[in-house]
């Protein structure tokens, strides 16, 4: 196991649709625990594989009940096959710096995804478990949460990232 490095927003892999798993082998278990160690070490509640460099459908979540425990679960090409209701939620990105922000989200979904030997599950959750789902499944997509905010949060968002990096290039 290894920390591996988040990438931040603008970095380009964070906007790539990630690819379908297809091999479920030693690396992707490797992988799994490298991304795992990386989330708790952030410290996050999910990580997706496009924030560590890896364009693969893939996402950890935190599943523990007690604030001490390290309890994780892996999802392979998860998808969202069900929604219903609506919620707002505050949200944060290990990839998006200095900005948390309320979010509109479905309040129930179910997920249809691969576990890391490849068999088909089916979870149908809400509220906040909801939210993470959906977070770290949009990143899979491409999609991060400041896509949800309004134009100008965002824009003033961009602008905020942009006057930091243009400042540490001097």
């Amino acid at each position: 196991m290894s920390l591996r490095t988040i990438h931040k927003f603008p970095d380009p892999i964070l906007r790539l649709k990630a690819k379908k798993i297809t091999e479920f082998d030693d690396s992707l278990q490797s992988l799994v625990s490298d991304m795992v160690e990386t989330m708790y070490d952030a410290p996050g509640v999910g990580l997706a594989a496009p924030q560590i460099g890896e364009s693969i459908q893939l996402i950890v979540v935190n599943i523990s009940t007690e604030e001490d425990e390290q309890k994780s679960m892996a999802m392979i090409n998860p998808e969202i096959t069900f929604h219903e209701g609506t919620q707002v939620d505050e949200e944060g990105c290990l990839s998006v710096l200095d900005l948390t922000a309320s979010v509109k989200r479905s309040q129930k979904i179910t997920v249809t995804f691969l576990d890391l030997s490849g068999q088909e599950h089916e979870l149908t959750t809400e509220d906040r478990f909801a939210v993470v789902l959906q977070h770290e499944i949009d990143h899979l997509n491409g999609i991060l949460f400041i896509d949800h905010l309004s134009s100008l949060k965002r824009a003033l968002y961009k602008k905020k990232i942009k006057k930091m990096l243009t400042s540490k290039t001097r």
